[in-house]
């Protein structure tokens, strides 16, 4: 017993060690920084091709032409002398979002106990996803390596699994890498129709008898959550239910000139039938809804357009839904939906470790048509304001929060590196897991004398 305790320990140590990322966070800035001479894209406005940016504590005190610096240091009288980088011949843009991800739940996809993305029960909206983030994910780092400094994490399982949050990709502890606790809230859709598949062993009664059960339970669930909302409001001294009170901010008061509900509802839902059941359901309860995937979207634009809904897509890189429809039914989805005036996010869509691919996903919708500012938009100032966020983040403005990323060129190119990463003012240390494997392995055939072409 002795031994095969043992055996099962040393197995558990070696394989949760790898998971731990022991790149040092980095630390409050503590002196003014400027961006010279570079090409800076601030996504609210036009590019400035000859720019200066400078931010101090952490937000952007000036956006503009590199001619204006020196005026601007004088005017200033910085206490301290700012730091410069030159950034000749290379571009800033606000640091990448990704709007749906599971960033710091999940580690190793095949290994149950990295994994921390579902609550126990079918109706969770208490719970929130960011505080079951780990901020020793080795994920993390190769992530925002890409330029990726921000991530909306999203729990999963059940009809309501919790709250989605915002993060950014770097920080000590939890509250650190906490930029909103809670975005909204998440329901998933059930199917409409039942699923007439090779796989699929269940008769059509039964699937139809489940889906009537689904949406019995979630008709029950928001009757019961907006009654609790309006007996709190009726008298806020009524007994609190941590489950209900979740949801509390999604519904109308019901008071005369009362403000729009604060809370946003995430709507898991793909085809056309759960889009057509699920936006009316929330119009008629006054609930401010986001789609989540919505490859059917761009079928229901009036609808969409009527309500005010926007969509975050999973991603590009998609297979068609069905056998009729086109090859690129997912690749120009972005491109249907800008068409159609529908607002839009843009996710990776891959499983989590290779969320630094998000750039690319946009990518692939810009090579379908899409224009390349609304694929910048897409992955930066969209995902911040579907987020609710944006205030801070997603695009580069004096009184923001410095966030924000020098490249090579086009972060949607796969050749463009990130030189340069500052999250609140922070600069980050971009090395991690990959490369320091890369240094490891191109060691080894610089001492077989194999390596060809070291300087590429």
């Amino acid at each position: 017993m002795r031994i095969a305790l043992t055996a099962l320990l040393a197995a558990t140590l070696s394989m949760t060690a790898p998971a731990q990322d022991l790149t040092p966070k980095a630390p409050a800035q503590s002196r003014p920084i400027a961006i010279v001479h570079a090409t800076i894209h601030p996504v609210s406005g036009p590019e400035i091709p000859d720019g200066v940016i400078w931010f101090d504590k952490g937000l952007i005190a000036h956006v503009g032409p590199a001619s204006d610096w020196a005026d601007l240091k004088t005017r200033a009288r910085f206490a301290e002398a700012p730091t410069e980088i030159d950034a000749t011949g290379k571009h800033i843009y606000p640091g990448l979002i990704g709007p749906y991800t599971q960033q710091g739940l999940l580690e190793i996809q095949s290994v149950r106990a990295t994994i921390d993305t579902v609550e126990t029960g079918s109706v969770s909206p208490e719970v929130r996803a960011t505080v079951a983030v780990n901020p020793d994910s080795t994920v993390l780092p190769v992530t925002r390596a890409n330029g990726v400094l921000l991530a909306g994490v999203f729990p999963d399982g059940g009809i309501i699994p919790g709250r989605a949050g915002v993060i950014r990709l770097d920080g000590w502890t939890r509250p650190d890498l906490t930029v909103r606790e809670e975005s909204g809230v998440v329901l998933r859709w059930p199917n409409m129709r039942p699923v007439n598949a090779w796989w699929n062993t269940r008769s059509e009664d039964e699937q139809l008898k489940e889906i009537k059960a689904n949406l019995d339970a979630i008709t029950k669930v928001f009757d019961t959550a907006q009654a609790y909302a309006k007996a709190k409001a009726a008298d806020p001294a009524a007994p609190t239910d941590l489950r209900w009170e979740a949801m509390r901010s999604l519904f109308p008061t019901g008071e005369k000139d009362a403000p729009r509900p604060s809370g946003t509802l995430f709507v898991q839902a793909d085809d056309i039938d759960q889009i057509n059941a699920a936006i009316p359901f929330c119009a008629e309860r006054g609930v401010r809804c986001v789609l989540l995937g919505g490859r059917d979207a761009a079928l229901c634009a009036p609808l969409l357009k009527q309500h005010g809904v926007s969509v975050i897509v999973y991603g590009t890189f998609v297979m068609p839904r069905r056998d009729d429809a086109p090859y690129d039914d997912g690749y120009t989805l972005p491109k249907r939906l800008f068409d159609a005036g529908i607002p839009f996010a843009i996710g990776g869509g891959d499983e989590t470790a290779h969320e630094r691919n998000l750039p690319y996903a946009a990518a692939m919708a810009v090579a379908h048509g899409l224009p390349q500012e609304a694929a910048i938009r897409g992955i930066t100032l969209s995902p911040a304001e579907i987020l609710g966020v944006a205030d801070q983040y997603g695009s580069l403005e004096q009184g923001k929060s410095a966030t924000l990323i020098i490249t090579t060129g086009n972060p949607l190119e796969v050749e463009t590196h990130v030189t340069h990463a500052f999250i609140d003012g922070r600069q980050i240390d971009l090395s991690n897991k990959q490369t320091e494997l890369a240094k490891k392995y191109r060691e080894r055939y610089r001492q077989t004398g194999d390596l060809k072409n070291e300087k590429k």
